[in-house]
Formats: C-alpha cells, sequence, structure tokens
C-alpha cells in the first residue's frame, strides 16, 4: 500500500481530526505544530501565539483510496476558511487556515482546491498556503482527542458535530462504513 502525508490546519487540531479520521483511505492522523520559529514548541507556547506556529494535522493516507484532491475538498468544506487567524471563538494565528504542501504537486492541488471552494463561501477565501517548515507533533493528550475526551467537552461537543454533519452531507461516499 503506498501512503502519502497531507499537512491542514483549520483551526483547533482537536476539531480537525475529529472530521478526517472519519474518511475511508485515511490511516493516520497526528496533532502538531506548524509554520512557526520555536523549536520544539509546547501547546502552552503555541496557545499565546507568540510561535507563529499554527495548530495542524497531519494526515497519512491511501492514495489509491483517497486522494489529496478530496482530501483538500473535505478540509475546505469543513471549517470556514474565510476567517483571518480565528475560527469561531478560536481567535490568534495559531488558529489560521493554512495548507502546507510536502511538493509541487501539492501545492497546485492547492491552488485548486481554493478555487473549487470559493463558490461556496459568501467572503473570499484568506487560506494561505505556506512553506512546509518543522513539524513538531503535540503532546500525547491531543492524539485522538475526540475519541478520548472530546465527547465530554463541552467546546468540541459545540464544534466537532456540525462538522461531522457537514461532512456525512457532502462526501458520504469517502466515510468509513458508509
Amino acid at each position: 500500500m503506498t501512503q502519502e502525508t497531507a499537512i491542514f490546519a483549520g483551526g483547533c487540531f482537536w476539531c480537525t481530526e475529529a472530521v478526517f479520521q472519519s474518511l475511508d483511505g485515511v490511516t493516520t492522523i497526528e496533532s502538531g505544530y506548524i509554520g512557526g520559529t520555536t523549536e520544539n514548541p509546547t501547546y502552552k507556547q503555541v496557545c499565546t501565539g507568540d510561535t507563529g506556529h499554527a495548530e495542524a494535522i497531519r494526515i497519512t493516507y491511501d492514495p489509491d483510496v483517497i486522494g489529496y484532491d478530496d482530501l483538500a475538498d473535505v478540509f475546505f468544506a469543513t471549517h470556514d476558511p474565510t476567517q483571518l487567524n480565528r475560527q469561531g471563538n478560536d481567535i490568534g494565528t495559531q488558529y489560521r487556515s493554512a495548507i502546507f504542501p510536502l511538493n509541487e504537486a501539492q501545492h497546485l492541488a492547492a491552488q485548486g482546491a481554493i478555487t473549487r471552494a470559493a463558490g461556496d463561501w459568501p467572503s473570499p477565501i484568506v487560506t494561505s498556503i505556506e512553506p512546509l517548515s518543522p513539524w513538531y507533533p503535540a503532546e500525547d493528550y491531543h492524539q485522538r482527542y475526540w475519541d478520548n475526551d472530546g465527547q465530554s467537552n463541552p467546546y468540541c461537543m459545540a464544534v466537532i458535530p456540525p462538522k461531522l454533519a457537514k461532512l456525512r452531507k457532502k462526501f458520504t461516499h469517502h466515510l468509513t462504513n458508509n
């Protein structure tokens, strides 16, 4: 099985991770930090907004089952790419909407996804396409947060179920157990 990687930042990584773990062909998801200047940042440091990092997810997937374009389309449909440096009540550059392509093909695909998604939003998309930079895994308690702790977290219960509803409505053909 061939494996490829995609990195997306769409606000809180707990919320983004919960969406992508439901997709057929996604083999692993790791929450982490990318795009900043501090080496080995902690969650507490990233939350200040001073490190320059975005909360992001690194997805490993089987391109024979789901493609990068499909992942990018899910990304744009399940967060608000028109909000600069925020997602809902999460405000700061650490919650920015960004894509970190791993190669030129992904960079071109990201540009195409922005074009495809533009008609779905009433305001311009502000998602940045940023250069690949060092990836730092988030602390263990952030990994698979929705499955482990998120369903007892009021914030997650307010934010994640609507994202999952959008996913089920628009991308049923990509869901596991569909």
